[in-house]
Formats: C-alpha cells, structure tokens, sequence
C-alpha cells in the first residue's frame, strides 16, 4: 500500500473511532433531525429512515468514510446498517456528520434495504449546520445550507423516494470530488 493509502485509511480510523454507536445516541440523533427545521417534517411523511449518529470522513486525493447506523420502518427499528463512501479528486481534511436518509414508500425502503443499495452521482444531502460544511452531500456536489440546529430553515424533497439530511458534527475539509455512498443493510434476526 503506498503512503496516500494508509494516511487516508489511518484518518478513517481516526474519525470512525467513536462510531460505534449506543441506543442513547441514535435517540439523540434522531431527536436532533426531529428539531432541525424541515428534516423533521419527513418524520411524518416518510415511510422508513435510515439513521447515522456519526460518519467519519477523511481525505488526501484518494478519500473514504464510513458509519454504522439502523434502520426503522415506521418508527420501529428492524435491522443495522453501514454506510461505506470512496472518492477520488481534489481533496484534502476530515470530518464527523450525523446523516438521515429518509424513505418515501415501501417501495423505497424494499429498494434501499434489498442488501447493498448506493447512491450515485447526481444525489445530493441537505446541509443543517451553517458554516460548518457548505460540501456536505454524498457526491461532492454542492447542498443546500441553514442557520443552524434547532428550527433551520433547510430545503429538502425526495428524489427517487429518498431524501438525504446531514448535520456536520466537526472537522474540516476541501473537496471537490466525486463520490458515491454505498449501504449494506441486515435486518434484525425474527424471534
């Protein structure tokens, strides 16, 4: 492995370090996309969501993240999920963000949780936290910013019955890339 590999592997390390994540803090996530402005709206209107306390992030040229989240179909929680993103472009930093993916219907819900769904290039996430990332989106691609945590005022729609929300939790990065998140999904054993 050449010397940009294992940076990049080592900052994914890094920022993956606290991802493992307890019921309390998807609770906690789950609170805080409830109170970011639109994205809680979707609560309502979505069939299932995806939720990722924590993704970790990090780049030289060659970047990666990754997050362990669960899955809930109708507020019910049914099975585990990890998110795992490669880029590659100009780039350089890392990050931690909570992410939300919202499902629309079953059939979007049967789509993302059929094994290993990805999205890619052309879907972008809505950014809650100003300032802190005005990158935040799972291509690359530029997203939309709000003011702030609590009531942001965040433009958010589905597309393809999914709809992508993310609050940036710290870190720093440049990046002008392309990149494509991918989910394997496991539904929780039936008792």
């Amino acid at each position: 492995m050449n010397r940009l590999a294992l940076l990049t592997l080592a900052t994914l390390a890094w920022l993956g370090a606290g991802s493992t994540a307890h019921a309390d803090e998807f609770d906690a996530t789950i609170e805080l996309f409830e109170n970011a402005g639109e994205s809680g709206e979707f609560f309502d209107k979505s069939y299932a969501y995806a939720v990722f306390p924590t993704v970790g992030k990090g780049a030289l040229v060659v970047g990666g993240a990754h997050g362990v989240g669960r899955v809930y179909e109708r507020g019910r929680y049914v099975g585990d999920i990890t998110l795992t993103q490669l880029s590659v472009g100009f780039q350089a930093g890392g990050q931690a963000y909570s992410q939300i993916v919202f499902m629309q219907d079953l059939r979007a819900f049967k789509e993302f949780t059929s094994g290993e769904f990805g999205f890619g290039a052309g879907v972008s996430a809505v950014a809650i936290t100003a300032g802190a990332n005005a990158m935040a989106s799972t291509t690359g691609s530029s997203a939309s910013v709000s003011g702030g945590k609590k009531d942001a005022k965040t433009a958010g729609e589905f597309y393809k019955g999914m709809a992508v929300f993310t609050i940036a939790k710290g870190g720093l990065m440049y990046e002008a890339s392309l990149a494509g998140q991918k989910f394997n999904y496991k539904a929780l054993a039936a008792e």
